[in-house]
C-alpha cells in the first residue's frame, strides 16, 4: 500500500512539473521577438557559407526573430554558393539586414551581390563594395568572362537591386563595369540605406524602418535587442574546406595517387582505401564550383601516361607530358567567376606546380626504382636456396629430415634409394626441392666451401 502511495505521489509530482512548464512557456516553444540573430560571412564563400546561411535564417524563423544581421567580410566566392545565399534572403519570411563590417572589411564580387540583397543594406566607415564582374581562370591567369556570362549576372544583380528598391542601373555597374565604392558613395548612389559604426548604431537607426516581407509590411523594433550569433557547424566547417579549389584539387590528386601505388602494390588495401575516400571527397567538394570538363579530360590522361611511364620505361618522356598535362589540366579546372581576391589565383597556381612537380619527382625515381625490384630475380624462395650449406637439424633419411636455412626450418629428406642417414649437426648441401620438401646430400669434408 505503501508503495502504491508513493508512486502515485511520484507520478502527481512529475505531471505538475510538466504542466508548470508548459504554463512558464505559454504553452508551446519560446519565441522572443526582440533577439537579432547575426550570421556573420568572411573569407571566400563556398557551400560550407552557403549552408550556414540557409540554417541560420531557418533557425530564425522558427525562433521568431525580429530581424537577421548579415555581416560582411568577404573578397567574394563560388557562383553557386553566392545564388542559394541570394535566395534565401530574398525568400527569407525574417528581415534581412545586411551589413559590412568591421572598418576596412570588403563584400567585393559575390559579396555585393549578397550586400544589395538585404531588406535593408548597409556599410561601416572604411569599408568597401562593388567589383563584381566575373572571372575566368586560364593559363595566363584570371580574365574578364565573355560577354554572355557578363550579361547574364549583369541582369541578375539588376534583378535584385530592383526588388529591393535599390538604384539598379548602378548596381548593374558593378558587373557591366567592375566600379567599387566606399560607403558614402555606395549610400549616395542608392546601392545602401544607411552607414553605420558599429552595431550598436546601426540597429538604433534600424528601429522603426519599414520593410515588405512578401506582401506584408512590418516595422521592425531592434532598439536595445538582445544579439544572437550562430556558431559555425562542424559539417558547415567541413563543406567550407571541401569547397575550396585548392583543397578538392588536393584531395583529387591524394586519392588518384592513392590509387595508383595501391594497384602497383596490391595486398594492404590500405592505399586504395585512402585514395578511394580522397576521390571522393574531392568530386565532392567539386560540385560546389563549376568544373571545365576539357580540365577534368587532360587530369585523366595525365594519369594515364604516368601509369604508361611505370609499365613502359620512356626514361621520363611520358612523365613529363604527364606533368604538363596535369598543370594546364589543374589550372583551367576551377572557375570561380565571382572571386575577386588576386592572391587566390597565385596560391593556386603555386600549388598546382608543386603537386606536378612531386607527381614527376615521384614517378620518375620512387617508381622507377620499384620497377627495377620487380625486375630483379626473385631472392627469397626454395630454387634461390639450391646449392647452399647448412647443417642437419635432425636426423635426416629418404623419407623425412628437417634443416634451418636463412632462419627458417624446412622439411629435407635425402634421394631416394640413399640409404646412408644424415646425422644432427652434419654439414649438408641442397641439391633441389620437391614442393615444400628440400632434398640434401650429405657434404663432403672434402668440398666444404
Amino acid at each position: 500500500m505503501n508503495t502504491k502511495l508513493l508512486r502515485g505521489f511520484l507520478l502527481s509530482l512529475v505531471l505538475l512539473s510538466i504542466l508548470f512548464a508548459f504554463v512558464a512557456n505559454g504553452g508551446g516553444e519560446v519565441r522572443d521577438n526582440n533577439i537579432i540573430y547575426v550570421l556573420k560571412i568572411d573569407g571566400t564563400i563556398t557551400e560550407g557559407t552557403s549552408l550556414d546561411v540557409v540554417e541560420g535564417l531557418r533557425e530564425a524563423e522558427e525562433i521568431g526573430a525580429e530581424a537577421v544581421l548579415i555581416e560582411l567580410d568577404t573578397p567574394g566566392g563560388l557562383v553557386d554558393s553566392t545564388l542559394k545565399i541570394t535566395k534565401a534572403i530574398l525568400n527569407s519570411e525574417v528581415p534581412v539586414i545586411t551589413y559590412v563590417t568591421p572598418k576596412g572589411a570588403i563584400a567585393a564580387s559575390a559579396g555585393s551581390f549578397i550586400l544589395i540583397s538585404g531588406n535593408i543594406a548597409a556599410m561601416a566607415p572604411g569599408t568597401t563594395t562593388g567589383a563584381a564582374m566575373p572571372v575566368e581562370i586560364g593559363m595566363e591567369g584570371s580574365k574578364p568572362a565573355d560577354e554572355k556570362t557578363i550579361n547574364f549576372y549583369a541582369g541578375h544583380m539588376e534583378s535584385i537591386a530592383a526588388s529591393r528598391g535599390r538604384n539598379a542601373t548602378q548596381a548593374k555597374r558593378f558587373v557591366t563595369d567592375n566600379d567599387a565604392f566606399d560607403g558614402n558613395i555606395a549610400l549616395e548612389r542608392g546601392i545602401i540605406d544607411l552607414i553605420a559604426e558599429d552595431e550598436t548604431e546601426l540597429l538604433n537607426k534600424v528601429d522603426g524602418m519599414t520593410v515588405k516581407i512578401g506582401t506584408e509590411n512590418r516595422t521592425l523594433a531592434t532598439r536595445n535587442a538582445s544579439l544572437y550569433i550562430k556558431e559555425k557547424t562542424l559539417r558547415s566547417s567541413v563543406l567550407k574546406t571541401l569547397g575550396n579549389p585548392q583543397i578538392a584539387v588536393i584531395l583529387l590528386m591524394v586519392g588518384i595517387y592513392g590509387l595508383i601505388f595501391g594497384f602497383l602494390s596490391p595486398g594492404t588495401y590500405v592505399p586504395e582505401m585512402i585514395g578511394a575516400i580522397c576521390l571522393i571527397l574531392a568530386l565532392y567538394g567539386m560540385g560546389f564550383f563549376d568544373v571545365n570538363m576539357f580540365g577534368v579530360l587532360l587530369i585523366i590522361i595525365a594519369v594515364i601516361l604516368f601509369i604508361a611511364e611505370v609499365l613502359t620505361p620512356t626514361f621520363g618522356i611520358l612523365t613529363t607530358g604527364g606533368a604538363v598535362c596535369l598543370i594546364i589540366g589543374a589550372l583551367i579546372l576551377p572557375k570561380g567567376p565571382l572571386l575577386v581576391n588576386p592572391q587566390w589565383f597565385t596560391d593556386f597556381f603555386v600549388i598546382i606546380i608543386g603537386i606536378a612537380g612531386a607527381f614527376a619527382a615521384f614517378f620518375f625515381f620512387a617508381m622507377g626504382a620499384v620497377l627495377k625490384t620487380r625486375k630483379r630475380r626473385a631472392q627469397v624462395g626454395a630454387e634461390e636456396l639450391i646449392g647452399k650449406i647448412t647443417k642437419a637439424e635432425t636426423e635426416i633419411n629418404e623419407e623425412s629430415g628437417t634443416i634451418k636455412i636463412e632462419g627458417e626450418i624446412w622439411n629435407a629428406r635425402t634421394l631416394a634409394g640413399e640409404r646412408d642417414k644424415i646425422k644432427e649437426g652434419e654439414k649438408v648441401e641442397i641439391i633441389d626441392r620437391e614442393g615444400l620438401t628440400l632434398i640434401v646430400k650429405r657434404k663432403e669434408l672434402g668440398n666444404r666451401q
